[in-house]
């Protein structure tokens, strides 16, 4: 089953006819998905340092998830509205570019993992009982964050 004709019909809705044509949306749409993304990965950093060991040593971790929690799920949402936004735009150039197959592999991914074993793990009491395995599952969500972020950065030259 191809997927072509719903890449198509994404690329000739209004929405992405309009982001498109102008000369201003697709720019301020993307600045703020990547300020989306800065925000996110800079709560994911936050919290895995503290998994990892560093910083932040007299703060629990799991006081630490769940005060980040509203950061974090704050700038997935941006993330996830504004890049619709963004493919809607260009998602003819979408369907035949490996790096954004690639990124929403990622993306799928990282979200699964951020919302069960990475939350699971930084909001109980195991973190601090279990120092490696903390260092091993922030490492794993730092990798997935970045992929994503690196997959959207190939899709311009790819």
């Amino acid at each position: 089953m191809s997927l072509l004709p719903f890449f198509q019909w994404c690329d000739s809705t209004w929405i992405g006819v309009t982001i498109r044509q102008s000369r201003y949306l697709f720019p301020v749409i993307e600045t703020v998905h990547l300020l989306g993304l800065a925000l996110l990965l800079g709560t994911t950093i936050i919290i895995s340092l503290r998994l990892f060991g560093i910083g932040m040593r007299r703060q629990p971790v799991a006081q630490l998830a769940e005060d980040l929690a509203p950061w974090t799920l704050g700038s997935l949402i941006v993330m996830l509205l504004t890049g619709f936004l963004l493919f809607l735009s260009e998602a003819l150039k979408c369907y035949d570019s490996r790096p954004f197959r690639l990124k929403m592999a990622f993306l799928l991914a990282a979200i699964l993992y951020q919302f069960t074993i990475y939350r699971r793990f930084a909001r109980s009491s195991s973190a601090a009982l279990r120092p490696v395995w903390s260092g091993v599952v922030a490492a794993i969500s730092l990798g997935l964050w970045f992929g994503v972020g690196l997959m959207g950065r190939a899709i311009g030259f790819y």
